[in-house]
């Protein structure tokens, strides 16, 4: 357990979306709380011979809303202008560009995906390098791979370039990383890039994630691991976390970023503060590569963590955003994990899955469901897990169905679980 009294209390002052469900903060908020869907038919490629055909994509939002120069961002990948779009939100709703004096007490951590798939070069590629027989000439592979690839295009594939393009945006030479822990990600990153601040290293950190899985390769990966919901004839009732009839998540994109400050920082400057940074835990399965342990002891194990840290008992925890994935295993063994941490209050604390409506975001996921908690405790309404109505007995918590419900939320627990076994809680609340 930290000592409250002797470490660095790290807050939220900024806070931005680019969303399926709208692309920024208030827009999304409130389609949260109307229960509504951004989940449609897939348009970015052509999904029509996939055993999935829906998604939940970025509508209506390019690069030029944010005022940047498109042949500037022409090679960027999707992710990375989802990122900017965030990011450009949180850095301006914060204010702080406006008293960092030394650009090198400012950070950058982030959960970004890998970035755009180059399909249709590397087919060319192949094609000129196999012979009739299917043996591969390497010489003719990287020869054509020269005449068509775009090295700019290329290094844009890279995890770390999203963050590397949002600390030159603001000038934040301090502290700079990306994790990539799948579905973890972004939480993850909120969580260390608040131990840097905790341990003095930085006094504001711009944190979050982004994420694109919609393309044949991400599709068709998740196909094969039988983890896509294939409802087509019902896009916007596919995802229904915790159902019974639950076939798999509807996969979603998007980018969320905030702005952490130490909390006398912010004080000082008169910041508005969404929220506090209370608790963060991170424990790994160590079971196998997709399946989480069937008895959810790194759930656990994780849940109880940030809850110590934030010096906080289960029974403070007013909501849970749950990873919800709508797939069978997760969602029965998180609710499985949420009754051993809760014991007998388990039934008196709300737990929903915002995924139900904006679909799986990945990478962006966690810091996503973050802001939306930050949401929750400011207007004391949490939004519902739609597309309830076949309740299953091995999940049977208070998955505020269907409807956003007004009560008090004060402190709320997110939850971030990943393939490979990384699971990241976040707890936050109010600032007092």
């Amino acid at each position: 357990m930290n000592n409250r009294d002797s470490q660095r209390r790290v807050v939220v002052t900024g806070i931005g979306v680019i969303n399926p469900l709208g692309n920024d903060v208030e827009t999304v908020w409130n389609q949260l709380k109307e229960g509504k869907s951004g989940v449609g038919y897939t348009t970015i490629f052509d999904a029509s011979r996939f055993p999935t055909r829906i998604s939940a994509e970025i509508k209506n939002w390019d690069i030029t809303d944010t005022g940047e120069d498109p042949e500037v961002w022409k090679y960027r990948g999707r992710h990375t202008r989802f990122a900017a779009g965030a990011a450009k939100q949180a850095v301006g709703s914060s204010g702080v560009l406006d008293v960092i004096k030394d650009p090198r007490r400012f950070g950058v951590y982030m959960g970004s995906g890998e970035g755009n798939q180059d399909f249709v070069n590397f087919a060319t590629m192949m094609a000129a390098g196999l012979d009739d027989e299917g043996n591969l000439d390497i010489v003719k592979f990287m020869n054509k791979g020269l005449e068509v690839l775009n090295p700019l295009v290329e290094l844009e594939q890279e995890p770390n370039m999203p963050v590397g393009h949002m600390a030159a945006m603001f000038n934040a030479q301090g502290p700079n990383a990306n994790c990539l822990t799948a579905c973890a990600a972004s939480s993850q990153a909120i969580g260390e890039a608040t131990e840097i601040i905790r341990r003095g290293e930085a006094e504001v950190m711009l944190s979050g994630g982004t994420h694109s899985m919609i393309h044949p390769f991400g599709v068709t990966g998740f196909n094969l691991l039988t983890a896509l919901s294939t409802n087509n004839d019902d896009p916007t009732g596919a995802s229904r976390p915790f159902d019974r009839l639950r076939d798999g998540f509807v996969l979603g994109e998007g980018g969320a970023m905030v702005v952490l400050e130490e909390y006398e920082f912010a004080k000082k400057r008169g910041a508005q503060i969404y929220g506090e940074i209370l608790g963060y835990g991170s424990t790994a399965d160590a079971y196998r590569i997709t399946d989480i342990h069937p008895e959810g002891r790194g759930a656990i194990a994780c849940m109880r963590m940030a809850i110590d840290d934030a010096q906080l008992n289960p029974s403070d925890i007013h909501y849970v955003n749950a990873h919800g994935t709508s797939t069978t295993v997760n969602d029965r063994v998180e609710t499985r994990s949420c009754r051993e941490v809760f014991g007998a209050d388990a039934m008196n604390v709300p737990v929903s899955s915002t995924k139900s409506m904006m679909g799986h975001l990945i990478a962006a996921a966690g810091a996503t469901e973050m802001i939306v908690c930050l949401m929750a405790i400011r207007d004391n309404v949490l939004p519902p897990t739609i597309n309830y109505e076949n309740p299953d007995p091995e999940c049977d918590l208070d998955y505020v169905p269907n409807e956003a419900r007004e009560t008090t939320c004060n402190f709320a627990l997110n939850n971030s679980f990943g393939f490979g076994g990384q699971n990241i809680t976040l707890v936050v609340g109010q600032c007092a």
